[in-house]
């Protein structure tokens, strides 16, 4: 899936006054989400906070084996903290959502890429007891705003095929203008 376009769209969030930035890429407009920017987030930080949520974008804090049970519980293998620490620290962009009352992460999304032209979105997730209201949709919304913000206007992201649906109405596009993704797989490699 990828996101990428020619646009100018003003940025409206929050927390911060409206800026306008002015993307550039040679091809068609992919993104139907910058027409939803215009209107601020699907649900406001303030919103958020007074529900109980704060989000976070550094690693400080991030308790990584209480993130390691979040992305368990939503099917995803348990993975070496000391490997998920190593991808932290070579992440461009990460986002997560702490609540407060438990001071857990209960939402997590992070992108990386070449700073410049490109960006892939990975491990995005929702503690399966808060899911359902909005957090999945501020973390993707908050993530793919900081990378236009970067000016990185080609964004790709991995997803389950089951939740495709989640992401359509963010801006995603299944294979725009034909292009289609190849993961290289020892599996297939002839011995």
């Amino acid at each position: 899936m990828l996101l990428h376009g020619n646009f100018s769209i003003p940025f409206r969030s929050p927390l911060r006054p409206p800026i306008s930035i002015t993307l550039h890429h040679p091809r068609k407009l992919s993104f139907a989400a910058a027409a939803a920017a215009q209107q601020g987030f699907a649900i406001s930080d303030q919103e958020l906070e007074s529900r109980g949520f704060i989000f976070r974008r550094t690693i400080e804090d991030l308790n990584l084996d209480q993130l390691n049970s979040v992305f368990v519980a939503v099917g995803f293998p348990k993975r070496d903290t000391d490997k998920i620490k190593v991808a932290l620290e070579h992440t461009d962009s990460l986002l997560w959502v702490e609540y407060e009352k438990t001071k857990r992460p209960v939402a997590f999304a992070r992108a990386t890429g070449d700073g410049v032209f490109n960006a892939i979105i990975w491990d995005v997730v929702v503690d399966p007891t808060f899911q359902g209201i909005g957090l999945g949709k501020a973390v993707i919304e908050r993530v793919v705003e900081e990378l236009l913000q970067k000016g990185i206007t080609n964004i790709a992201l991995y997803s389950e095929p089951r939740v495709l649906g989640f992401y359509r109405p963010l801006g995603f596009v299944s294979d725009p203008e034909g292009i289609r993704g190849m993961v290289y797989s020892r599996k297939n490699k002839k011995k």
